[in-house]
């Protein structure tokens, strides 16, 4: 069965800091791309960024395009 493709956008952006946070979250927030506190940016909707975005859950506000 062919799947249908997605163009599903989840638009993300980085409301609280690292500080104290632990290093996994640290690094999680770098590897999905943020710089700078209330930087936003899109990503696709995959179950990879999925899972990268409920572990800093609660350093982002996501919204599904």
């Amino acid at each position: 069965m062919a799947r249908k493709a997605r163009n599903k956008q989840l638009t993300l952006t980085w409301k609280r800091s690292i500080i104290g946070q632990k290093e996994d979250q640290k690094a999680t927030i770098a590897a999905l791309g943020f710089r700078r506190l209330y930087q936003t940016i899109v990503k696709p909707d995959t179950p990879e960024i999925r899972g990268m975005v409920k572990k800093v859950e609660h350093l982002l506000e996501v919204t599904e395009e």
